[in-house]
């Protein structure tokens, strides 16, 4: 199979493409469209709000998630907030104005209609969510009210408390129950999707494994769509949870679908620090306390007095200093790189060197104590239990963490990968953010891709799929069942010494040091040699307890952990190729004078795109050129 891109983008200026789609997309006649089967992987915000309206629009859905029930998907840890053009502030806000704030913090590397299109939809799943009953944070007067995020000068975030991503999940998850409860959804609980079925070059169902009994089962569709969220656990610590992983997307990837801008990865500025070597994971804590806490360490280096007694004279605010436009609302990619910068300099603070203050003490003199309690509440708490230190007497200490992937399976303007008939929406894609996502998009690219996009866009494929049903009886399911049942038993059969989690934690460390918050030419190709030679010892001396026909985490993990060994090989050589440094992905060979990451926009403006070429062979780069047309090509300045 060779792949073509092609990014299907509307004709016209920019902010009529949406529009223009939709009054040409083919459509399916309503009685028809219960005689089709789409499957949906996943169901965080953009998997159950994709499958409830399906199912609203009279599809037959199947929903399949690892978990014991969709309100364990991820998206319940996002925190901060839901950004939307609604300028309820009158601060100078517009559809516009988010459209350009995302392509500027993405620093130039995304492609403009998604991103447009994105900053339309974002008023509307506001008001799908406030119908829905989700408890956005209200003025005295009963507004909803709004505050700031990173790398923007006005409040478009709508928030619900510290907890936002918990509570849009509880709304489409009722939607998602309500369509169960009708029948247009069937809902499959602890389903792993293990491969990818192709016939004809097309995606026509998924292989799954049963993770209480074990059990390898096949599943047709006439459409599959990945809303399985992103890949940062290859650095092992994260702000992710334990089970989130890349496995739906990679085991596509090796069917056919191109997997784009690996190398860009999130580097969040504001997460508990690391407190030993035998840490399991990281805990974010949300953007939003930049709002009202100030980012500071220590001017001395190596200065281990108390918080308390160290006078402001003595102290250094970074990014107020070097950035006095936004101040400690600096871009994430910005901000994590500055406290890195002041680490490194011997500044850091707390047992390991390697943490910042967060220091609410200004905002609690000027504001009380009970407003930061109604904004933050929640979030201290659960600092305080973590840590044993209460933020209302100390400032938090903080340190830069992984915790989101702009890069994912490549995808046309239709949400459609390079395999027709297989979308892929939300983190699981690369489409909207570039090479930095702004704070409280996240939460607003899954719902407008689930709720918005995809129901509409699906239907201009299906159309031309009616009668074309494949049956699970099809040769194509049982190569892919074998294919999985081998893998499965290669894991079983190895019979090594070390247990999975020790070469996750090997091959994070590995990652985090070369392929992290700096990278360089030296270091990616040293990195790409230590993770082919771990993956070729894990294959043989991985010890994985128990057997396959029976639940076994230990196997689950060992199959998602020999995946991220392969992505990491493609980070790895996604940054190598990169030579110029854009949002998250910062080669220490390209920056300006004053630390900055330096563009080559001559030679890299574009999306990287890669083919699998097979077991033991090189990917094959494809390059999608981007065009600025509302947008001109500029230095990123935040200061």
């Amino acid at each position: 199979m060779t792949i073509k891109l092609d990014s299907r983008i509307p004709p016209g200026p920019v902010p009529q493409k949406w529009e223009y789609a939709k009054s040409h997309y083919k459509l399916v006649n309503p009685a028809n469209k219960r005689k089709y089967e789409i499957i949906v992987v996943g169901a965080g915000l953009a998997g159950a709000s994709a499958a409830a309206t399906l199912g609203e629009l009279g599809y037959n859905v199947k929903c399949f998630v690892y978990h014991d029930s969709p309100r364990r998907a991820h998206s319940i840890a996002a925190q901060g907030g839901i950004n939307a053009a609604k300028n309820y502030r009158n601060d100078g806000d517009s559809v516009y104005r988010l459209f350009y704030d995302t392509i500027k913090g993405g620093d130039y590397r995304a492609r403009e209609a998604n991103v447009h299109r994105l900053a339309e939809l974002s008023v509307n799943i506001i008001d799908q969510a406030v119908a829905q009953g989700v408890p956005f944070a209200r003025e005295y007067g009963g507004a909803l009210e709004n505050r700031s995020f990173g790398g923007v000068q006005v409040s478009r975030t709508f928030y619900a408390r510290g907890q936002t991503g918990q509570q849009l999940l509880l709304g489409a998850f009722q939607a998602l129950e309500r369509q169960i409860a009708l029948g247009t959804v069937k809902q499959y609980n602890r389903y792993e999707m293990l491969d990818l079925v192709v016939v004809d070059g097309h995606a026509k169902g998924i292989i799954t494994r049963n993770l209480v009994t074990g059990k390898i089962e096949t599943h047709a569709a006439d459409a599959v769509v990945l809303g399985t969220g992103g890949y940062v656990n290859v650095f092992y610590l994260s702000t992710n949870a334990k089970a989130s992983n890349a496995t739906a997307i990679w085991r596509a990837h090796k069917r056919g679908a191109a997997f784009a801008n690996a190398c860009y990865t999130q580097i969040h500025p504001t997460c508990i620090p690391q407190s030993g070597d035998f840490q399991s994971k990281l805990t974010l804590m949300s953007e939003s306390l930049r709002n009202d806490g100030r980012i500071w360490v220590p001017k001395a280096q190596g200065d281990k007095r108390s918080p308390k007694d160290i006078p402001e004279s003595e102290r250094d605010y970074y990014l107020e200093r070097k950035y006095p436009s936004f101040g400690n609302l600096a871009p994430r990619d910005i901000a994590s790189r500055a406290a890195k910068e002041a680490c490194d300099d011997g500044r850091g603070i707390g047992p390991s060197g390697r943490g910042v203050y967060l220091d609410f003490a200004d905002a609690i003199q000027r504001l009380g104590r009970k407003t930061i309690e109604e904004r933050y509440g929640n979030l201290f708490e659960m600092y305080h239990d973590i840590t044993a230190e209460d933020p209302y007497e100390l400032p938090m200490r903080i340190y830069p963490a992984p915790h989101y992937s702009m890069g994912g399976l490549w995808v046309d303007y239709n949400l459609m990968s390079t395999v027709p008939g297989l979308y892929v929406i939300g983190e699981a894609n690369f489409s909207d953010h570039g090479a930095n996502r702004l704070g409280a998009s996240a939460l607003m690219q899954g719902l407008a891709d689930g709720y918005f996009v995809l129901p509409v866009t699906i239907g201009d494929y299906l159309a031309g799929e009616f009668g074309k049903k494949v049956p699970a009886t099809h040769p194509a399911f049982a190569e892919a069942e074998t294919a999985v049942r081998q893998r499965v038993a290669k894991l079983l059969d190895a019979k090594g010494t070390r247990s999975v989690d020790s070469y996750h934690r090997e091959l994070g460390g590995i990652m985090w040091d070369y392929c992290g918050m700096a990278r360089s030419a030296e270091g990616l190709k040293k990195a790409l040699g230590m993770v082919r030679d771990l993956k070729d010892k894990y294959w043989r001396d991985v010890r994985v307890l128990g057997g396959g026909e029976e639940p076994n985490q230990a196997l689950e993990k060992a199959g998602r952990v020999a995946d991220f060994f392969e992505l990491a090989e493609l980070m790895c050589i996604d940054a190598l190729h990169r030579e110029e440094s854009a949002g998250g992905h910062f080669r220490v060979e390209y920056q300006t004078p004053d630390g900055e990451a330096q563009r080559d926009d001559e030679n890299f403006t574009y999306v990287g795109a890669w083919e699998h070429k097979g077991e033991g062979n090189e990917p094959v780069l494809h390059k999608e050129p981007l065009v600025y047309e509302e947008v001109k090509l500029a230095t990123r300045s935040y200061k």
